[in-house]
């Protein structure tokens, strides 16, 4: 078994691609142990990441791949309050997860996401231009984060007098690395569960013309989602809606900013936003590693074998750099054409929230690189950590500066500040 470091920790995450490198040239496939003290594998290169990713054979949901022992030993501990949430759409398999996608499928359409778009024009720059009246501010406060905690809030239909408190309950749940961190972040859950299910139930009552409103019409019209389902399905919904364009914008932007010439070429304007998004997506790996999966057979990847019933992480982050597929994979090239990078992962499993997070990014960008002139990092850029985390890649903070200007005039409906809410 291959020695390496933690790939948890915040030193991995500042720069993870020389280990990466050495993975896929020297140990594609790799047994390691994590810090639980559970063995899993890793697969890293382009072509094996993108087959575990639509793999059959591969599954997500640990009862139906392991056997009771099995599952003792690969399965946490969980309060009884927080189960329902372990059964959501991320770890099931077909027929159960098909089932369950279809239905979110029916409330969160494309067209739904596209009509977004006004409102999030509207959050985006009533952030920029108060972060542009200060000079002096954390990117990833005041823009990165509150533009799509905002935006998943009013899709979900949350009060904007909640905003704080979700985003500090979410916040605890993504800074979850340790078993530690599991006890330390059980009064956040419970709040959370306690509101998501009050919530629910006011739906119930009262109707209304948001997700929650029309998963619950769903429920009722006989479309085979329990109630557990539905909280499940809601909590997958604010966590994965925010935390990886999060990432995205305050990584994304980091890399314009270390790279003049790429900040310059979209500020001008001649490289296309989308292409370019496209590219800060898989040059940042917002999501590092792919959620885990279990064999449920043994499974082949060229002359590596992995044995049945064996944990299995397929690293998007690796496979976003790998040279046999990206020309200069660490080189930032905005309009790199093609890139079929596994950002978003791929197969049944797909992100189904990419279509927010582009439309999100693409209105982001544009008006960072536009409206914040002479912006600059505020600190060494030795001095910026990143969070400890399995599956994500993102910074703690981003103190920048910019060409400050006053605000003649700020609309009210700007989206929440750094605290979010209303100034």
């Amino acid at each position: 078994m291959m020695s390496i470091p933690d790939i948890s920790s915040a030193r991995h995450k500042a720069n993870p691609h020389p280990l990466y490198a050495r993975l896929r040239s020297e140990a594609p496939v790799v047994r390691v142990v994590f810090g639980d003290g559970k063995p899993a594998w890793l697969v890293t290169r382009y072509a094996d990441v993108a087959s575990a990713l639509k793999d059959p054979r591969l599954g997500k949901d640990p009862f139906r791949v392991l056997s009771a022992e099995e599952r003792a030993r690969e399965t946490p501990w969980v309060p009884g309050f927080l189960r329902p949430l372990s059964r959501s759409m991320l770890d099931q398999d077909p027929p159960d997860h098909t089932r369950l996608r279809a239905l979110v499928h029916q409330v969160f359409t494309p067209r739904r996401v596209e009509d977004l778009r006004g409102r999030i024009v509207t959050i985006t720059e009533g952030l920029v231009a108060r972060a542009r009246a200060r000079g002096a501010f954390d990117l990833l406060e005041e823009l990165a984060l509150p533009l799509p905690m905002a935006v998943i809030c009013e899709l979900l239909g949350v009060p904007e007098a909640d905003w704080p408190r979700f985003r500090a309950w979410t916040n605890r749940l993504v800074g979850i690395v340790t078993s530690l961190d599991t006890v330390l972040a059980i009064p956040s859950l419970y709040m959370l569960v306690r509101y998501l299910r009050a919530l629910v139930e006011k739906r119930r009552r009262a109707g209304g013309d948001d997700l929650i409103a029309a998963l619950v019409r769903a429920e009722e019209e006989g479309s085979r989602l329990s109630e557990d389902e539905l909280l499940a399905m809601v909590f997958l919904l604010i966590v994965a809606g925010h935390e990886t364009t999060v990432n995205l914008i305050a990584s994304g932007t980091l890399a314009l900013l270390d790279d003049p010439g790429a900040l310059d070429l979209l500020r001008r304007g001649p490289a296309p936003i989308k292409p370019a998004v496209e590219e800060l997506l898989r040059f940042t790996s917002p999501v590092d590693l792919a959620t885990e999966r279990f064999t449920t057979e043994d499974v082949a990847f060229g002359e590596h074998v992995i044995p049945r019933g064996q944990r299995v992480f397929a690293v998007l982050g690796s496979a976003n750099h790998d040279e046999q597929v990206f020309a200069s994979p660490e080189r930032l090239v905005l309009d790199r054409e093609p890139n079929r990078h596994l950002a978003f992962g791929s197969g049944v499993h797909y992100c189904l929230g990419a279509p927010l997070a582009r439309l999100e990014a693409q209105i982001a960008f544009p008006a960072i690189v536009r409206d914040l002139p002479g912006l600059r990092l505020a600190v060494p850029r030795a001095s910026l950590t990143w969070k400890p985390s399995l599956p994500l890649r993102g910074l703690t903070r981003l103190p920048v500066r910019c060409a400050a200007a006053p605000v003649y005039s700020v609309p009210k409906a700007a989206g929440p500040t750094a605290a979010g809410v209303q100034p």
